[in-house]
C-alpha cells in the first residue's frame, strides 16, 4: 500500500491487483465512513488483446467489462476484467463507436448511422433507438441519470435529458476528436484520439482537472467500475489497459 498525506488535508491511496480474474479492490485506512475520490491515472497495472482487433468502445456493468469492435463489428462480454469472453453478439448497424451501461441496459452509439441504441439488458435485441446530438456518437456515457455523448465531428460532449434525443447542454471537448467517455461518480472522463490523451473533467464540464498522455497513442474507449478499475481501449495496438487508480480523502 502506498499513501501520499498533502498537508493534512488530502490523502491518496493506491490500488494494487487482488487477482488474477480481474477483480480489483482498494486497499484503505483510516477507518469506516471514509469518503473517497478516484484519481485516474497513466500508470498501466496490467494489459490484454483485444477479442475482435479494433476496440472502438468500452462499458462496465458492474461485474463485467462489455467492449465493441470497429474491425468484427460485435460486441464482447469478457470475464470479469480479462480477456476471457462469456458472450458476444452482432452490432445492431455495423459501426458501433461507443458503450455505456445505465444499470439495466447495454447503451450503444454508431458514428456511420448517427444513431444511439439502448439495447434490452445485453444483448442484441433494441428496446429504443434516436438519433445522436452530433450527427456522428463517438463516445457514451451514463452519470446515473443522464446520458453522456460526445461527436468527433462537431468535437462537443453532450448532456442528455436522460436516456433520450433531448440534451440539456452542451459544451466544447477539450481535444479535437472526442473519442470515448466515462464517469468516475464525480468526475466525467473523455479521451481524445486527436491529442492521445485522457482527461478528467471538473464534474460535467469543460473545466479541465487533469491529464495524461495514453498508453497506446490511439484511444477510442473508456469505462469506469464506480469502486475499482478504470480501463481504456487503443485500436492501434489493440490492447485493453487496466490503470492504476489513487483514491484521495478529505482529512478532517
Amino acid at each position: 500500500m502506498a499513501v501520499v498525506e498533502d498537508g493534512g488535508i488530502l490523502k491518496e491511496v493506491k490500488m494494487t491487483f487482488a487477482n488474477q480474474t480481474g477483480t480489483w479492490k482498494p486497499v484503505i485506512g483510516g477507518g469506516g465512513g471514509d469518503t473517497y475520490n478516484p484519481v485516474l491515472t497513466g500508470t498501466i497495472l496490467t494489459f490484454f488483446s483485444a477479442p475482435g482487433g479494433a476496440p472502438i468502445g468500452l462499458a462496465f456493468d458492474g461485474t463485467n467489462l462489455i467492449n465493441c469492435d470497429a474491425a468484427t463489428d460485435m460486441i464482447y462480454v469478457h470475464n470479469g476484467v480479462s480477456a476471457s469472453i462469456l458472450a458476444s453478439f452482432a452490432t445492431p448497424s455495423g459501426s458501433s463507436s461507443g458503450l455505456t451501461f445505465d444499470g439495466t441496459n447495454l447503451i450503444s452509439c454508431d458514428s456511420a448511422t448517427g444513431m444511439i441504441y439502448v439495447h434490452n439488458g445485453i444483448s442484441a435485441s433494441i428496446l429504443t433507438s434516436f438519433a445522436a446530438p452530433g450527427g456522428a456518437p463517438s463516445g457514451l456515457a451514463f452519470d446515473g441519470t443522464n446520458l453522456i455523448s460526445c461527436s468527433n465531428t462537431t468535437d462537443t460532449i453532450y448532456v442528455h435529458n436522460g436516456v433520450s434525443a433531448s440534451t440539456l447542454t452542451s459544451f466544447a471537448a477539450p481535444g479535437t476528436s472526442p473519442s470515448g467517455l466515462a464517469f468516475d461518480g464525480t468526475n466525467l472522463i473523455s479521451c481524445d484520439s486527436g491529442t492521445d490523451r485522457i482527461y478528467t473533467h471538473n464534474g460535467i464540464s469543460a473545466s479541465i482537472l487533469a491529464s495524461f498522455a495514453t498508453p497506446g497513442g490511439s484511444p477510442f474507449g473508456l469505462a469506469f467500475n464506480g469502486t475499482a478499475s478504470f480501463i481504456s481501449s487503443d485500436i492501434a495496438t489493440d490492447r485493453i489497459y487496466v490503470h492504476e487508480i489513487l483514491w484521495r480523502k478529505v482529512v478532517s
